[in-house]
């Protein structure tokens, strides 16, 4: 038999389906994602295991892969402006992922660099996306905040603050989002120059961006930004997309920039439990490959009762699916991870540690810390970002079923407290805002923590 020869799914034709693709109101949609979601892991027999936070099962992390596969096809995106589904083959699914960009350069002079896919328990260290986009007070206290993160020896890439206000009024509206934008890019510019890197790209343009047309207007050469750095283009839950988020895609790829899918899976939707969302997660990833032609991608499971990505069910969930994900699409993927507690908290340090454990061994990078949920301004704390960041390269190369006993320590720890998680500190409190420097008091407990850690059998220095 002669075998079918597929054309590479463009961007226009992606745009076409939109248009002529299966009608259906939202609400079918929802129906439609829940009910072949409930079809499938009963299918594929994918079940929840607690003990088990981190698998080791390669069986499992496959089923999960072809029944993302198999859910993608039938059902696909939703574009919420024309009430069409836009969808694939399997055979076009599988053509895609074939095609789909291995390794990326990023960056530029001394900090050009490859982010290359990983496979569970590869000794290959991870990709460190060092910052968030947590919101900050003051210009300031953003460059103290970037400078800081481009001067962790580990880090391969930025995640800039997020500016609440320029030159003192609020940003609210998409025109001062524009000014917003522009004045961000060039702080975390200055700020890396200070660092002594200025070739490093940064990941999340733009942060300061609410709208896609003022994240559109500030990425214009002429302000800075560079062709080496990376956009994040959003699916929203589940899988849906909106027509300005097709253009912001349009005016990438028409420019040539690294477009990162970003995509947020949350347990207790119309996903389900956590067998469900894993492979919705998957489903993201393809849909970043097959509509949004991403060159890398960004998540983060969430747990939609309490927020984070630090209950034993998300641990699950970002193991499972990540091992789905480096082992069969295998694009360059960065998983972000919402603690609950608070900066400068005990209960922090072992949600990070967790994080790292479940995405290091389950074979993707790493986005550093993003305390109380990333809800609160000024809680960024650039030492909690280096701590993560030493343990990912710490647990680097370590069996699945190692880092899960070590998983299963921690949780012990912090699991009863994620529905009351500990407040913390703001930088302010920990730092000196002139000099960046640490204040004695918190170097203290950092060290405190970077022991304790290490006593639990993560071989952090």
């Amino acid at each position: 038999m002669e075998e079918k020869i597929l054309s590479p799914i463009s961007f226009i034709e992606v745009l076409n389906r939109s248009l002529t693709g299966p009608a259906a109101s939202e609400r079918e949609f929802d129906y439609k994602v829940g009910t072949k979601l409930r079809e499938l892991v009963k299918k594929y027999d994918i079940k929840y295991d607690p003990e088990n936070p981190i698998p080791s099962d390669d069986s499992l992390a496959d089923d999960v892969f072809k029944a993302a596969v198999e859910f993608y096809a039938d059902v696909g995106a939703y574009c919420m402006d024309t009430e069409r589904r836009i969808t694939f083959t399997e055979e076009e699914i599988k053509e895609g992922i074939k095609n789909a960009p291995h390794a990326t350069l990023f960056g530029e002079g001394n900090e050009a660099k490859i982010f290359s896919t990983r496979k569970p328990e590869s000794k290959d260290p991870p990709w460190c996306h060092v910052g968030a986009g947590i919101s900050v007070s003051s210009e300031e206290l953003l460059m103290k905040l970037v400078e800081a993160f481009a001067s962790i020896p580990e880090t391969d890439s930025i995640s800039v603050p997020t500016l609440m206000e320029v030159d003192g009024v609020p940003i609210r509206t998409p025109p001062l989002e524009v000014y917003g934008s522009i004045r961000m890019i060039a702080l975390a510019h200055e700020a890396m120059k200070r660092a002594g890197r200025p070739g490093l790209p940064i990941l999340n343009l733009v942060s300061t961006a609410a709208s896609q047309i003022a994240g559109i207007a500030a990425t214009a050469p002429q302000f800075g930004i560079k062709p080496t750095d990376g956009w994040l283009v959003d699916a929203f839950p589940d899988l849906k997309i909106y027509n300005d988020v097709l253009t912001k895609a349009a005016y990438l790829l028409n420019w040539g920039a690294n477009i990162g899918a970003c995509f947020t899976p949350l347990i207790g939707g119309y996903s389900g439990g956590p067998e469900g969302t894993a492979i919705m997660s998957v489903a993201y990833s393809i849909n970043g490959v097959m509509v949004l032609k991403s060159r890398y991608q960004l998540y983060y499971v969430s747990n939609i009762i309490n927020g984070s990505s630090s209950s034993r069910d998300a641990l699950w969930t970002l193991s499972v699916s990540a091992q789905a994900i480096s082992r069969n699409i295998k694009v360059p993927i960065i998983h972000l991870s919402y603690q609950a507690a608070d900066s400068a908290t005990e209960m922090l340090f072992y949600e990070m540690a967790a994080a790292m454990l479940a995405c290091v061994a389950s074979g993707i990078s790493v986005e550093s810390n993003h305390p109380s949920k990333a809800a609160i301004t000024d809680h960024i704390i650039p030492m909690e970002s280096e701590f993560y960041c030493k343990v990912a390269h710490a647990v680097t190369g370590m069996k699945r079923s190692e880092a899960n006993e070590l998983v299963k320590t921690l949780l012990s720890k912090y699991e009863k407290d994620l529905s009351n998680p500990p407040k913390g500190k703001k930088y302010q409190e920990c730092y000196d805002v002139k000099t960046g420097k640490p204040k004695e008091e918190y170097l203290k407990f950092y060290k405190s923590m970077v022991k304790k850690i290490a006593d639990l059998g993560i071989p952090i220095e």
